[in-house]
């Protein structure tokens, strides 16, 4: 499936203006780094469970994310049919082709070494495991440590900032593999955090769930919409409303969102398969289809065609 990707450029000039848990946190050397912070299994809380400040995002780029979620189709969630954490590919796999694919390391570590600082890596692993280090948690405002290790690994986890599963009901499975693969190891769309927290975001999207530091919402419904942008996976009205509610409270304008068109409604979005035509409804040609305003046409809703999908992407009439 082709993604459409007519303002995403504009957001990763946008993405380097975010603050705190979106840029990398420069690292002491690998190895046995010295770490000043607590004991092994310790938790120190830092601003409490919801911080109150100044938002992290600058008006400017919430104006940006307000103009992005408008261009996001608008439609009830897909059926959850069908998925499992394989259809994304192996768990944290290096066979990628987005940023840190092939790089010898699995993504887990890639994104334990961005997001921590005070770092010790195992040389055995050609540095590519992280065995401590300390969190800066984005979610919550905690520091955590960090230590590699059965009982304590669970401390620090990844989240996907767009759960799969809400993914895979928003798009996903029209998707390829391979591209599926890269959205579950992308790292725009991970982002290490509290365990606990991270647990009971479960799969919720914005409507159902934001980080409890107030002071880091904004951000995080930026990059949501950054990702689902990339991927042309869509959301609900009620995601929509809580996402335009925050970054309305970072200063974004009215004027920066344009009410978006709702997609009309798929019968029911199947995994990619024969490109039948589906449903009763026919459209003679793509230009029938979008003067019916039903363009474009993803395999498996109504009204798509093999014949109308040129170059066999899934996606009809693009």
């Amino acid at each position: 499936m082709k993604i459409d990707k007519s303002w995403v450029a504009g957001f990763a000039t946008v993405a380097v203006l975010f603050a705190g848990g979106c840029t990398a946190i420069a690292q002491p050397s690998s190895g046995s780094a010295t770490d000043p912070e607590p004991g092994p299994s310790s938790t120190t809380q830092v601003a409490g469970e919801q911080t109150v400040g100044e938002p992290a995002v600058d008006p400017v780029v919430a104006d940006g994310a307000l103009a992005g979620l408008a261009a996001l189709p608008i439609r009830e969630r897909a059926p959850k049919n069908g998925y499992d954490r394989s259809q994304f590919g192996q768990a944290w796999t290096d066979n990628v082709t987005i940023e840190g694919g092939h790089n010898g390391c699995d993504t887990r570590n890639d994104i334990l070494k961005r997001d921590l600082i005070y770092i010790t890596t195992d040389p055995m692993s050609r540095d590519c495991t992280v065995l401590s280090g300390t969190l800066d948690d984005v979610y919550t405002g905690k520091t955590i440590r960090f230590v590699r290790g059965v009982e304590t690994s669970s401390a620090v986890q990844i989240d996907h900032v767009v759960a799969l599963s809400d993914a895979w009901q928003k798009g996903a499975q029209q998707l390829d593999e391979a591209t599926r693969r890269n959205l579950a190891n992308d790292p725009r769309n991970l982002q290490a955090v509290d365990g606990p927290t991270n647990q009971g975001k479960s799969d919720a999207d914005a409507s159902a769930w934001l980080p409890p530091n107030l002071a880091y919402r904004c951000t995080y419904v930026t990059r949501q919409i950054e990702v689902k942008a990339a991927y042309g996976l869509w959301v609900t009205q009620a995601e929509h409303d809580a996402m335009a509610r925050e970054l309305a409270s970072c200063g974004a304008t009215e004027s920066a969102d344009p009410a978006p068109i709702p997609v009309p409604e798929p019968a029911d979005v199947s995994p990619a398969g024969a490109g039948m035509p589906s449903g009763d409804v026919y459209y003679a040609n793509c230009k029938a289809a979008r003067t019916a305003g039903a363009a474009p046409l993803h395999r498996g809703q109504p009204g798509y065609r093999a014949a109308m999908d040129s170059d066999g992407d899934g996606v009809a009439c693009e």
